[in-house]
């Protein structure tokens, strides 16, 4: 899993690229908190998933667990461009009333 960020204004772009499963949650975790902290002072954090070829319940888990540490910097959250796949996934999970797909 590859992420590359870009910080426009007020909001921090995080582009995935890859799997997003178990294996590269693990490490994938740790590259987006620091990015996240290094850019504390934004107002949201938009993770765009043009790039996630596969995405299972795991990856979920991992959005659930950035959501929780941007709203304690009080920060807002977004998702951009999931595949078909991963929007199907993501709408079942309901997570999009928590962090809307724009």
């Amino acid at each position: 899993m590859d992420i590359q960020y870009l910080r426009k204004g007020q909001e921090l772009y995080l582009y995935l690229k890859g799997e997003l499963d178990e294996h590269s949650v693990v490490s994938l975790r740790g590259r987006t908190d620091a990015l996240i902290d290094e850019n504390a002072s934004s107002k949201r954090a938009i993770f765009n998933l043009a790039g996630v070829r596969f995405m299972d319940s795991t990856g979920i888990g991992f959005l659930m667990g950035r959501y929780k540490k941007l709203s304690r910097y009080g920060m807002g959250m977004a998702i951009e461009a999931p595949d078909r796949n991963a929007d199907k996934i993501l709408s079942m999970s309901g997570i999009y009333s928590l962090m809307p797909k724009i």
